[in-house]
């Protein structure tokens, strides 16, 4: 008997765990070229690479407990930065930021992704 109920605790908690990890939402990912006031002042899909830094910018919600997700920066598909930022609230505002140089003229895309590894949201945009 004891040992089914430990059984019955671990799958709770495993369960319980993965319920955690879905509720963790993007509801706003946008690559820009600033924030003001800890809002994006526009929303980037293509641009030109001149343009020195991008930041992109996120609102996760669903946050039950504090916790951390990364962006993850590619150029043509190779990863080129990876920033961990602090998730600190169920509705939390955070951005990165990457410098960007005049040759690198090509597809870009930044991945969300939280603390389990899942990747949350996927926004692609380009660079002429």
């Amino acid at each position: 008997m004891l040992k089914k109920a430990v059984f019955i605790l671990l799958v709770l908690l495993l369960w319980s765990s993965s319920v955690y990890a879905q509720q963790l939402e993007v509801d706003e990912g946008v690559v820009t070229t600033g924030i003001v006031d800890r809002v994006p002042v526009d929303a980037v899909e293509s641009y030109s690479a001149e343009v020195g830094r991008l930041y992109f910018f996120t609102r996760i919600v669903g946050a039950a407990e504090e916790t951390s997700v990364t962006h993850v920066w590619f150029f043509d598909d190779e990863e080129v930065a990876r920033v961990t930022l602090p998730v600190r609230s169920s509705n939390w505002r955070t951005w990165s930021s990457k410098n960007i140089l005049p040759e690198w003229v090509g597809t870009w895309r930044v991945e969300v992704v939280d603390a389990e590894g899942y990747v949350l949201k996927d926004v692609k945009f380009s660079l002429f």
